[in-house]
């Protein structure tokens, strides 16, 4: 059952401006049209929110966090304006919170007989604005949230008050355990006999499998509160033991969490443009030294992340580069000279690339929300440190086994599944990835300490975020031990967009004094 109802539109795809207040205060109108639009409908947008901008990928992916985690090279910075990498992300947000704010208007307002009918779509729509939540202020630290999207309720809301990180945690963590356990009964009707509310066809992500809806939500909670266990162990603690001792539901091996532009029915035309209008990306010595032996690779993501330069050689561009090291030209992923001969990759590309075909298949490489990879290295850090479990040596050696052989499964299907995707590397059998974690480079029960165990599963983590660099930003500044080849991290936020800073002008001042300063080496919160 779909509910209708009447509202007044102002505008769904608001216009921004940088620099406008009238732009500032369209970011937090009712964002609905004149005619009926259900509920489903304004769902379905948040969801298509998760999609990944061209010019965030461009600007702050490609220029700056593959650096700065490592998990690839610059050969040359090329794109310094990263405010439009973070306009891009802070629009994102708050027009998908202006949503889901009036989403949660029409359900306090609701005049049914019983509002535990609306149970289902409630937590569905908490559990997708933790998501969205917590990345951006992972990306910022404090931003502006409880009093932030509700302008058209009231206009002293125009301009809202910034809430600490540590506020928005604990909200977000309390309203994913009322989800996931509301959702256990999703599909139980109320003792009256009528049936819970769902959004239907409008359920783009999961299909209103509520399964899946609480595995999401329960890798959520144990995701964050990992990264935030250091600065509030005695908040943490029991709410880990909680989640394993009552036996929470977690996404299984090809359970992965994506957004596929094939099967949802868009086309992700912003991924090969991001790299071919940036084009100085490549294969950095850190992984590259990871994934070899000597000059054996040893690893089969190698070769589904990077390809060999124009000489069919490898070669990684040094994470610490010489004032003589050359840069890298060419064009390895310009679409039309590759699509017509795959060997074209432009005599300048003396480093290996990115796979071309990784960045190029719009319809058949998804966009990566959590893996079930991520899932066995987190359970195996809670098993390794003994947080809020008996410390147990071999259940974090399972867990950690059991997620590198995933991820490299994942990876190679994401190439053996997609159709464009030429000169595809050897496939493994599941004996061969198992085979894999063998390797004396990646075997845990070698480690015998906590500190070496860590470092191995930190590792991997690090490894299977290679599509999602955020993550992998998150993992290094929590834990400052991902592998490394250059000096010590000291990017540790992004700025605040110019917008933020014109059209939020008194609560911004206010918050970057609080802070220190609007600055990129200003530690967020959860950082030790």
């Amino acid at each position: 059952m779909i509910i209708k109802y009447k509202i007044v539109f102002l505008s769904f795809f608001i216009l921004v401006g940088v620099g406008c207040e009238k732009d500032f205060e369209e970011l937090n109108q009712n964002p609905f049209s004149p005619t009926q639009v259900v509920d489903g409908a304004l769902f379905n947008e948040i969801i298509s929110s998760l999609r990944l901008g061209h010019v965030r990928q461009l600007y702050m992916h490609n220029e700056v966090l593959y650096q700065v985690t490592e998990l690839g090279a610059l050969t040359a910075n090329t794109f310094q304006n990263i405010s439009i990498a973070t306009e891009d992300i802070w629009q994102n947000y708050y027009r998908a919170l202006a949503n889901t704010r009036e989403l949660e208007r029409r359900y306090e307002n609701w005049e049914g007989p019983d509002p535990e009918v609306l149970n289902n779509v409630r937590a569905q729509l908490k559990i997708l604005m933790a998501y969205k939540t917590f990345q951006l202020t992972d990306l910022f630290g404090d931003v502006p949230f409880t009093e932030a999207g509700r302008a058209f309720q009231n206009v002293d809301n125009i301009r809202p008050k910034y809430d600490s990180q540590e506020t928005i945690y604990k909200m977000l963590i309390e309203d994913l355990e009322w989800a996931t356990s509301m959702l256990k009964d999703a599909g139980t009707p109320l003792p009256s006999g009528v049936s819970k509310i769902s959004f239907g066809q409008f359920d783009t992500m999961f299909s209103n499998d509520w399964s899946k809806w609480i595995k999401f939500g329960n890798g959520l909670l144990l995701r964050h509160l990992l990264r935030m266990v250091e600065k509030d162990p005695e908040y943490v603690t029991p709410k880990i033991e909680t989640l394993f001792t009552q036996g929470a539901d977690f996404i299984n091996a090809g359970e992965d969490i994506i957004m596929s532009p094939r099967d949802q029915a868009w086309d992700n035309w912003g991924l090969n443009w991001s790299f071919r209008e940036h084009n100085k990306v490549r294969m950095g010595s850190n992984l590259w030294n990871f994934f070899r032996d000597g000059s054996q690779i040893i690893d089969p993501r190698a070769r589904i992340f990077f390809e060999t330069n124009n000489e069919d050689e490898w070669v990684a561009y040094p994470q610490i580069p010489s004032a003589s090291t050359p840069q890298s030209g060419g064009q390895p992923y310009f679409q039309d000279s590759r699509d017509r001969d795959y060997n074209d990759k432009g005599q300048g590309n003396i480093y290996s690339n990115f796979n071309y075909y990784l960045v190029r298949d719009n319809k058949d490489i998804p966009e990566i929300i959590m893996t079930s990879a991520e899932i066995k290295f987190l359970k195996a850090e809670v098993f390794a440190r003994g947080l809020g479990v008996a410390q147990d040596f071999s259940n974090a050696d399972f867990n950690y086994i059991l997620g590198a052989s995933e991820s490299q499964n994942f990876w190679q299907n994401i190439m053996v599944n997609s159709p464009i995707w030429q000169n595809q590397s050897q496939i493994f059998t599941t004996g061969e990835l198992f085979s894999v974690v063998d390797h004396p480079k990646y075997n845990i029960m070698m480690a015998t300490d906590v500190s070496s165990k860590l470092e191995m599963i930190y590792a991997q983590r690090w490894v299977d975020n290679f599509r999602q660099p955020w993550e992998a930003f998150s993992l290094l500044r929590r834990t400052n031990r991902t592998p490394r080849e250059g000096p010590i991290n000291e990017f540790n936020r992004f700025q605040y967009p110019p917008s933020e800073v014109n059209n939020n002008a008194e609560n911004w001042a206010e918050q970057a004094s609080n802070m220190g300063g609007d600055l990129e080496n200003v530690k967020i919160w959860w950082m030790n």
